[in-house]
């Protein structure tokens, strides 16, 4: 017997299941998993009636909120493919992405319509979720709709069940195409390696358009455990929401916990783990928030690997490290997950490194998470995916147990009088100094030594700290030639809507003139 493989499973499973039990918490709103079924099966067919086919794409551009988590299930439901966008694009972006992806019909919340409106008239099929006389309203749309269930439609489970556009930098956004059977493993994987049971309590404060909200829509669902929606993402919004909904679980960016980690709280009265992923993690950080009593669970991955490939898990005998060491050690990027393929770090010449914590190379994966490929671009998908293994551009070294532990993006290693310095490095040993609140380490022009590193630094409000300070702290720690040239204060720094530094924004005014491109 065949069946493939599908997150519409973790759905099916739980409207069967759990009918009566609360599937989410959305301000006011509350929805039990028999009501939030209703609302999915309405979707799917109200889609269908309007001439949605299977294989077309729907968008959605909306924040973590009902209508947003719906769409995971009743979009695929339908049939169709469904492309999350940004809430942080400009109309050029979003004309671009949707003209791209050939969408067909849109979902969009009434408080980001204004930047889409002008390209609307292009598109069959237009949603608004809130009061707006001139378009199909949401709720009142789908309530006609016939909550009948529905059979999973799902035939081919190499067929694309997302579309997800990456940040554009230096071009525009590449589609990653996800199919069933990636998100499938991912959303398992997301179950194991977060340890999600029936009684968790989610909070969404990782957008849903960045990768599916890391299958967390399907993950938790799956288990029948509540989401509990959030808009918009602060430190006291969170800290709110942890306390009044009993918040067990959520995922972050460094970011984003940052933001919990320095939001004045007091003690934890349950338990929380937060996945965190995005970029590599201070140590600092990670021992703030155990401070706080929160469990922090290191994840690693990219968008085309659907995107959780390993897991700095905790050894028993981890537990007599020094706090330091510890926290060290949870910020390297860990080990294989248990559905995610073989991971390997390799050099130039495809071999893998040793492992002995020095040997340079790249993170990269074969497995059944990886990406069906780039939507309508070939070449791109050539150059990432290499003799049936997908090529990351993150460099890391491998330790004696194994662990992965990543140095620099490729394009961010600092290559200073013939020496690579790793940006990561720098930054970590910057997060340490009490003043710090953020830090980023990008390469700039240096006649002597081709580039040398230089320091972006956000300073917390009641502290005062000047760069002879830093650069005195920075010598305690590191080598004289990573010490950074210069420091520069800024009030924040530039981030993707996934919490990303934005590192190329940082980088340009000092290499506009110059042909060298890092």
């Amino acid at each position: 017997m065949f069946v493939p493989l599908t997150p519409l499973e973790f759905g099916r499973r739980a409207f069967k299941l759990y009918p009566k039990r609360v599937a989410v918490v959305d301000g006011p709103v509350t929805l039990t998993y028999g009501e939030l079924a209703n609302d999915v099966y309405r979707l799917a067919n109200r889609l269908r009636q309007a001439g949605v086919s299977p294989g077309d794409r729907v968008a959605v551009l909306a924040p973590n909120t009902t209508m947003m988590l719906e769409t995971f299930f009743g979009v695929p439901w339908a049939g169709a493919v469904l492309v999350p966008l940004n809430t942080r694009l400009s109309t050029e972006d979003y004309g671009y992405i949707l003209a791209h992806s050939g969408a067909r019909a849109i979902l969009v919340d009434q408080n980001l319509l204004e930047v889409v409106e002008p390209l609307l008239s292009a598109i069959p099929l237009v949603v608004v979720d809130g009061d707006n006389p001139h378009y199909l309203s949401y709720r009142h749309w789908i309530s006609g709709g016939d909550p009948t269930p529905l059979a999973i439609p799902v035939r081919d489970e190499n067929a694309m069940i997302t579309l997800n556009y990456t940040s554009g930098t230096t071009s525009r956004p590449k589609g990653v195409m996800l199919t069933h059977r990636n998100t499938y493993m991912n959303a398992v994987d997301f179950v194991i390696h977060h340890r999600l049971t029936i009684a968790d309590r989610y909070l969404h404060t990782l957008p849903l358009f960045h990768v599916n909200g890391w299958g967390d829509v399907w993950a938790v669902s799956g288990v029948g455990g509540m989401h509990v929606m959030l808009p918009k993402v602060d430190g006291p919004s969170m800290w709110s929401a942890i306390d009044e909904a009993g918040v067990t679980a959520m995922c972050g960016a460094p970011a984003v916990l940052n933001m919990l980690a320095t939001t004045t709280h007091s003690a934890l009265v349950h338990p929380l783990r937060i996945a965190l992923a995005g970029a590599p993690p201070p140590a600092a950080l990670l021992q703030r928030l155990r401070a706080k009593g929160i469990e922090v669970v290191h994840v690693y991955g990219l968008t085309e690997v659907s995107p959780w490939i390993t897991v700095s898990e905790e050894y028993p005998e981890d537990q007599e490290l020094s706090p330091e060491l510890r926290a060290a050690k949870a910020s390297w990027q860990g080990v294989e997950q248990l559905l995610a393929g073989e991971v390997k770090v390799v050099g130039e010449d495809g071999h893998e490194v040793a492992h002995n914590g020095e040997e340079l190379g790249e993170i990269v994966n074969r497995s059944n998470v990886v990406m069906a490929g780039y939507y309508n671009d070939p070449e791109k998908t050539s150059e990432v995916i290499v003799d049936g293994w997908f090529h990351t551009g993150d460099l890391a070294v491998v330790h004696s147990d194994g662990f992965i532990q990543i140095r620099d993006r490729a394009k961010d290693i600092i290559i200073s009088g013939g020496e690579n310095i790793s940006s990561v490095e720098i930054e970590d040993v910057l997060y340490r100094h009490p003043a710090v609140y953020e830090a980023a380490v990008v390469a700039v022009p240096d006649e002597t030594w081709g580039e040398t590193p230089q320091a972006f630094v956000v300073v917390r409000p009641e502290h005062q700290v000047d760069s002879e300070e830093l650069r005195r702290f920075c010598r305690d720690h590191l080598a004289h030639f990573k010490v950074p040239t210069r420091f520069v204060f800024l009030d924040n720094l530039p981030r993707t809507a996934s919490g990303k530094v934005q590192k190329y924004v940082l980088r340009q005014p000092y290499w506009q003139d110059d042909s060298h491109v890092h």
